[in-house]
């Protein structure tokens, strides 16, 4: 056999060589496993009770209304603070209305009371006009320490009482304006959520 034909056998049977080696014909160890996840969104609900807080009528200067209501957490997840936002129409029964008129809601007094462990304490005092501007959170309860409030918050399944004191102020003057008027009021609960945790 030539010199050539013994050089170009062996490239061919290097190439060979190779060609498996790169085909992968090694036999190695392995394990698989296999895991099934699950992310599911948590729900934020609130309820109130009852839907109608305040439904009174012939109120006069120097009347008080005592109401209670509940607020749960019928969710899964933890609500941080619950913000009241009022809005109100007055009806103006005599359409007395002009502009150097007098608002009716600037009259009504409203204090708001969290009821915890048969003690109260006061989140809000303020008029019923004011109130509009304002967005107090019901679960505030005293810090004690400062003399300011802290979130209390409401967990799943968790009940909170409060308790609102309406009051037609009887200013000394006349208030005669008022006599037949009413108040619309509507009351918005905003719920939010605690801040994430790591798991």
């Amino acid at each position: 056999m030539g010199f050539a034909k013994k050089v170009s056998k062996g490239l061919l049977t290097s190439a060979l060589g190779f060609s498996l080696m790169g085909g992968g014909t090694y036999a190695y160890f392995s394990d698989t496993e296999i895991t099934n996840n699950t992310f599911a969104a948590g729900t934020l609900d609130l309820a109130v009770n009852p839907e109608t807080i305040v439904n009174i009528g012939d109120l006069k200067p120097g009347d008080e209304v005592s109401r209670e209501f509940t607020i749960t957490n019928s969710g899964t997840l933890d609500i941080s603070k619950i913000l009241l936002h009022t809005n109100y129409q007055v009806e103006d029964a005599k359409l007395n209305g002009a502009a150097n008129a007098d608002d009716f809601g600037k009259h009504i007094k409203v204090t708001i009371l969290y009821n915890q462990a048969n003690a109260t304490v006061q989140v809000a005092e303020t008029t019923l006009h004011e109130l509009q501007s304002q967005t107090p959170d019901l679960t505030a309860i005293d810090n004690f320490v400062g003399g300011g409030t802290v979130p209390d918050g409401l967990a799943p399944g968790e009940t909170d009482k409060i308790i609102v004191l309406f009051e037609f102020v009887d200013n000394g003057g006349d208030q005669n304006e008022f006599q037949g008027d009413a108040l619309q009021v509507e009351w918005k609960f905003n719920a939010q959520q605690a801040e994430g945790t790591v798991k």
